[in-house]
């Protein structure tokens, strides 16, 4: 069964820093574009960082740009988010969600497009 599960959440204060993980399982990450995503209470679902299959193009929403960097590591099926200079404005449920994209390197920004999400792991952004 194919499934995404995200890992390193937690609660940190204001300037601190989380690394995300995103572990595959079932499934190759090798021709998916992934993505991470953010909802905070009573708002949308919102593209934080995207990253093509072949990790030679990425996308960061302008909110966190200079700040966060997403990776991937195939080799290891997995997906990452450094998170840095955290602001209470980055509180959030973050998923990670991979969508089938073989033979092509592009970057995925609308959550529509995506085939697999993770249940979503907590950043808490404390001031």
């Amino acid at each position: 069964q194919a499934q995404l599960a995200e890992s390193g959440g937690g609660s940190v204060q204001t300037g601190g820093s989380l690394r995300l993980s995103c572990a595959a399982s079932g499934f190759s990450l090798d021709d998916y574009a992934l993505g991470w995503f953010r909802q905070a209470p009573g708002k949308q679902r919102e593209a934080v960082s995207c990253i093509s299959n072949r990790g030679d193009k990425t996308f960061h929403a302008d909110s966190v740009k200079g700040r966060f960097t997403i990776s991937r590591d195939n080799a290891k099926n997995a997906l990452y988010l450094q998170m840095n200079s955290l602001k209470p404005e980055d509180t959030a449920l973050y998923y990670c969600a991979a969508v089938w994209l073989p033979g092509t390197s592009a970057v995925i920004t609308a959550a529509k497009d995506y085939d697999f999400w993770g249940q979503g792991t907590q950043v808490t952004v404390s001031s």
